[in-house]
Protein backbone atom coordinates (compact mmCIF):
# COMPACT_ATOMS: atom_id res chain seq x y z
CA UNK A 1 0.00 0.00 0.00
CA UNK A 2 1.10 3.27 -1.06
CA UNK A 3 0.81 6.21 1.49
CA UNK A 4 2.47 9.60 -0.19
CA UNK A 5 1.09 13.54 -0.20
CA UNK A 6 -0.02 15.04 -3.13
CA UNK A 7 2.70 16.77 -3.74
CA UNK A 8 4.69 13.34 -4.14
CA UNK A 9 2.17 12.48 -6.53
CA UNK A 10 2.04 15.23 -8.42
CA UNK A 11 5.52 15.20 -9.83
CA UNK A 12 9.42 14.58 -9.66
CA UNK A 13 11.20 14.47 -6.50
CA UNK A 14 12.34 17.82 -4.78
CA UNK A 15 15.86 18.37 -4.77
CA UNK A 16 16.39 18.30 -1.32
CA UNK A 17 14.38 14.98 -1.38
CA UNK A 18 16.95 13.40 -3.27
CA UNK A 19 19.84 14.75 -1.72
CA UNK A 20 18.55 13.23 1.43
CA UNK A 21 18.07 9.74 -0.16
CA UNK A 22 21.57 10.05 -1.67
CA UNK A 23 23.63 11.22 1.74
CA UNK A 24 21.02 8.01 3.30
CA UNK A 25 22.69 5.90 0.44
CA UNK A 26 26.80 7.15 1.17
CA UNK A 27 25.51 5.86 4.74
CA UNK A 28 24.33 2.31 3.94
CA UNK A 29 27.23 1.38 1.56
CA UNK A 30 29.67 3.32 4.59
CA UNK A 31 28.01 1.42 7.27
CA UNK A 32 28.09 -2.11 5.01
CA UNK A 33 31.76 -2.39 3.59
CA UNK A 34 33.54 -2.66 6.98
CA UNK A 35 30.38 -5.30 8.10
CA UNK A 36 31.73 -7.04 4.68
CA UNK A 37 28.11 -6.67 3.34
CA UNK A 38 28.92 -5.35 -0.24
CA UNK A 39 29.07 -7.55 -3.49
CA UNK A 40 30.93 -5.57 -6.47
CA UNK A 41 30.67 -6.48 -9.87
CA UNK A 42 27.97 -7.61 -12.55
CA UNK A 43 29.32 -11.36 -12.44
CA UNK A 44 29.65 -11.72 -8.46
CA UNK A 45 25.93 -10.01 -7.98
CA UNK A 46 24.39 -12.76 -10.32
CA UNK A 47 26.00 -15.26 -8.17
CA UNK A 48 25.57 -13.59 -5.03
CA UNK A 49 21.67 -13.07 -6.14
CA UNK A 50 21.11 -16.85 -7.59
CA UNK A 51 22.71 -18.15 -4.36
CA UNK A 52 20.65 -16.20 -1.93
CA UNK A 53 18.18 -13.71 -3.05
CA UNK A 54 16.37 -13.67 0.39
CA UNK A 55 19.81 -11.51 1.99
CA UNK A 56 19.98 -9.16 -0.40
CA UNK A 57 18.72 -6.03 0.57
CA UNK A 58 19.06 -3.33 -2.21
CA UNK A 59 21.09 -3.37 -5.62
CA UNK A 60 22.46 -0.16 -7.07
CA UNK A 61 23.09 -0.20 -10.70
CA UNK A 62 25.67 2.73 -11.71
CA UNK A 63 26.75 4.02 -14.84
CA UNK A 64 28.49 6.83 -16.50
CA UNK A 65 27.68 8.36 -19.66
CA UNK A 66 29.57 6.14 -22.19
CA UNK A 67 27.90 3.06 -20.27
CA UNK A 68 24.93 3.80 -22.26
CA UNK A 69 25.85 3.34 -25.36
CA UNK A 70 27.09 -0.80 -24.14
CA UNK A 71 24.33 -3.05 -25.16
CA UNK A 72 25.86 -6.14 -23.33
CA UNK A 73 25.52 -4.35 -19.56
CA UNK A 74 22.33 -3.10 -20.97
CA UNK A 75 21.26 -6.58 -21.18
CA UNK A 76 22.88 -6.97 -17.56
CA UNK A 77 21.00 -4.58 -15.71
CA UNK A 78 17.49 -5.46 -17.34
CA UNK A 79 18.05 -9.37 -16.16
CA UNK A 80 19.17 -7.80 -12.79
CA UNK A 81 16.04 -5.55 -12.54
CA UNK A 82 13.69 -7.95 -13.58
CA UNK A 83 15.46 -10.45 -11.12
CA UNK A 84 15.38 -7.71 -7.90
CA UNK A 85 11.58 -6.88 -8.91
CA UNK A 86 10.41 -10.40 -8.85
CA UNK A 87 12.31 -10.86 -5.84
CA UNK A 88 11.44 -7.64 -3.71
CA UNK A 89 15.12 -6.17 -3.69
CA UNK A 90 14.95 -2.64 -3.67
CA UNK A 91 16.77 -1.16 -6.49
CA UNK A 92 18.64 2.42 -7.52
CA UNK A 93 20.61 3.50 -10.52
CA UNK A 94 23.82 5.68 -9.43
CA UNK A 95 25.00 7.99 -12.64
CA UNK A 96 28.31 8.71 -11.11
CA UNK A 97 30.58 5.58 -10.29
CA UNK A 98 33.72 7.95 -9.74
CA UNK A 99 31.71 8.64 -6.62
CA UNK A 100 30.63 5.53 -6.03
CA UNK A 101 34.35 3.96 -6.03
CA UNK A 102 35.06 6.88 -3.32
CA UNK A 103 32.86 5.76 -0.96
CA UNK A 104 33.58 2.32 -1.25
CA UNK A 105 37.63 3.25 -1.25
CA UNK A 106 39.16 3.95 -4.06
CA UNK A 107 37.74 1.51 -6.52
CA UNK A 108 40.73 -0.88 -6.76
CA UNK A 109 40.38 -4.55 -4.96
CA UNK A 110 44.20 -5.88 -4.82
CA UNK A 111 45.25 -3.12 -7.62
CA UNK A 112 42.40 -4.00 -9.85
CA UNK A 113 39.93 -1.46 -10.97
CA UNK A 114 36.46 -3.12 -9.31
CA UNK A 115 33.65 -3.81 -11.49
CA UNK A 116 31.21 -0.85 -9.79
CA UNK A 117 28.50 -1.56 -12.49
CA UNK A 118 26.18 -3.55 -9.85
CA UNK A 119 26.83 -3.55 -6.39
CA UNK A 120 24.38 -5.24 -3.72
CA UNK A 121 24.04 -4.26 -0.06
CA UNK A 122 23.23 -7.79 2.15
CA UNK A 123 22.12 -8.24 5.24
CA UNK A 124 24.91 -8.92 8.11
CA UNK A 125 24.28 -12.36 10.01
CA UNK A 126 23.99 -10.63 12.95
CA UNK A 127 20.28 -9.49 13.28
CA UNK A 128 21.72 -6.08 14.65
CA UNK A 129 21.74 -3.65 11.78
CA UNK A 130 18.90 -1.54 12.30
CA UNK A 131 20.00 1.05 10.01
CA UNK A 132 17.69 3.76 9.27
CA UNK A 133 19.49 4.82 6.27
CA UNK A 134 18.65 2.19 4.66
CA UNK A 135 14.79 2.59 5.88
CA UNK A 136 15.20 5.85 4.29
CA UNK A 137 16.68 4.26 0.89
CA UNK A 138 14.11 1.58 0.53
CA UNK A 139 10.88 3.89 1.34
CA UNK A 140 12.42 5.92 -1.55
CA UNK A 141 12.19 2.70 -3.74
CA UNK A 142 8.93 1.49 -2.60
CA UNK A 143 7.50 5.43 -3.20
CA UNK A 144 8.87 5.73 -6.57
CA UNK A 145 7.38 2.09 -7.03
CA UNK A 146 3.83 3.46 -6.73
CA UNK A 147 4.60 6.31 -9.24
CA UNK A 148 5.79 3.33 -11.80
CA UNK A 149 9.52 4.77 -11.38
CA UNK A 150 10.70 1.47 -11.02
CA UNK A 151 14.14 2.03 -11.42
CA UNK A 152 14.89 5.30 -9.32
CA UNK A 153 18.16 7.50 -10.53
CA UNK A 154 20.14 8.99 -7.42
CA UNK A 155 22.83 11.37 -8.24
CA UNK A 156 25.66 10.91 -6.00
CA UNK A 157 27.13 14.33 -5.45
CA UNK A 158 30.62 15.37 -5.69
CA UNK A 159 32.74 15.95 -2.25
Amino acid sequence: MCKMTLEELSGDYSAERMDTVAKALEEVLSLALPQGCITVGVYEAAKSLNVDPDNVVLCILATDDEDVKDVALQIHFTLIQAFCCENDISILRVNNTRRLAEILGGGKQGGEPMDLHCVLVTSPHSSSWKDPALSKVNRFCRESRCMDQWVPIINLPER
